[in-house]
């Protein structure tokens, strides 16, 4: 997959996710490593990225057995502005669909 279509479309992805619940980082790379091809370390700057912008807040949570995990949770900045970007995003994506399929009626 072209790199430039992550790199437009990562920190929306990462903003799904926690809009669904909490994570932690390594739960969020993972799950997006399953969809989409992403190099290891990829996550981490969009995580400092959106907490630095007040999307984003953490908090560390003790886990059995293991050391505590550092949770990513959305602000109401940060759903309000997942809302907005993924309205435009999703407004976006169905213009070039309908851009391609015309395209593709035009060769008929």
């Amino acid at each position: 997959m072209n790199s430039q279509y992550k790199k437009g479309v990562l920190e929306l992805c990462v903003l799904s996710l926690l809009g669904r619940g909490d994570r932690y980082g390594y739960e969020i790379a993972e799950r997006l490593s399953r969809s989409i091809d992403i190099a290891d370390g990829t996550v981490y700057p969009i995580l400092r990225k959106l907490k630095g912008e007040g999307l984003l807040t953490t908090y560390l949570q003790e886990e059995s057995g293991g050391p505590p995990r550092k949770y990513y949770k959305l602000t109401s900045l940060g759903r309000e502005e997942y809302e907005r970007e993924r309205a435009d995003y999703l407004n976006f994506a169905a213009e070039v669909q309908k851009l391609l399929e015309d395209e593709k009626n035009d060769e008929e």
